[in-house]
């Protein structure tokens, strides 16, 4: 055989190796990119990690394989989904999607609904509204949506009025009487809870109040009414395809496990929450 033949011979070798390796490579991307589509991923903020890990261990019975991606603040899971690096979260109600999707241009959307909670005004140091001082310290969520909940909490109160009671985005600004000349301090929604013990009046999440262990969700002096708009929400982007109706499959699992009820009963107290989907 001839010196060009030889070299005609491993140019050949040459290429079929690397066509070789270039299949094998984008046969284990397809394979690893289908693994991870049987694989439903939902981002979560603490408060829920036990509920939504429930209703996981629920589901693998179906063959769905779930993975809970938790995040520390309320902002970090909406870029998530946007960003497709998970296929929803569990974290928000309806107020704060639809402020966060004017404030991103998001194109997010409610894919399912889940449960939702009572919010409060709790005290340590006084047993009434009525005995609060003048000039009581009381601390709200910084977040616009949620301190916007609290103000028109305290307005149905009659500790304040607001300019509009249906204006979901009320702020500070908006209060047109305060007659004790409350002092507002806006601190993280998580965090009021940590409030409780030296501030006058807090505005409370019941779940976080459990988790801080600093009051019973039941010892509000003054509670808001049940409100569907304000139930958490699973949410994903618009274009999101539920492959074998993973997702569908989970949501129903949360709506009807009696375990769910169970875990919400204990973290947030009988009473204290609601059936978003009914």
């Amino acid at each position: 055989m001839s010196q060009i033949s030889k070299l005609k011979n491993k140019n050949v070798m040459i290429g079929l190796i690397a066509v070789l390796v270039i299949l094998a490579l984008l046969g284990y991307r397809y394979v690893k990119n289908q693994q991870q589509g049987e694989v439903l991923s939902i981002g979560i903020s603490p408060p829920y990690a036990e509920l939504l890990q429930a209703v996981a261990k629920e589901v693998e019975k179906d063959g769905i394989q779930v993975k809970l991606v938790e995040f520390s603040d309320w902002q970090a899971p909406n870029v998530a989904v946007q960003n497709r690096d998970i296929d929803a979260n569990f974290f928000q109600q309806s107020v704060f999607l639809k402020n966060a999707i004017q404030q991103t241009h998001y194109d997010l959307h409610a894919f399912g609904t889940g449960s939702g909670s009572h919010v409060g005004l709790y005290s340590k140091k006084y047993q009434s509204l009525d005995a609060l001082p003048q000039n009581a310290r009381v601390v709200i969520p910084s977040d616009p949506v949620n301190s916007a909940r609290a103000l028109i909490l305290l307005h149905r109160a009659g500790l304040i009025q607001i300019k509009d009671i249906n204006n979901e985005l009320s702020t500070l600004q908006d209060i047109v009487s305060n007659p004790k000349q409350l002092k507002f301090l806006e601190v993280e929604g998580p965090q009021t809870a940590l409030a409780y013990d030296d501030a006058d009046l807090i505005f409370g999440f019941p779940h976080y109040l459990n988790m801080a262990k600093k009051a019973d969700p039941h010892s509000a002096l003054f509670l808001d009414p049940i409100d569907k708009k304000y139930a958490i929400l699973f949410v994903t982007r618009r274009d999101y395809q539920d492959k074998n109706q993973k997702l569908a499959k989970f949501i129903h699992a949360f709506q009807n496990s009696p375990q769910v009820r169970e875990i919400l009963d204990r973290d947030f107290g009988k009473g204290m929450w609601f059936e978003g989907w009914k």
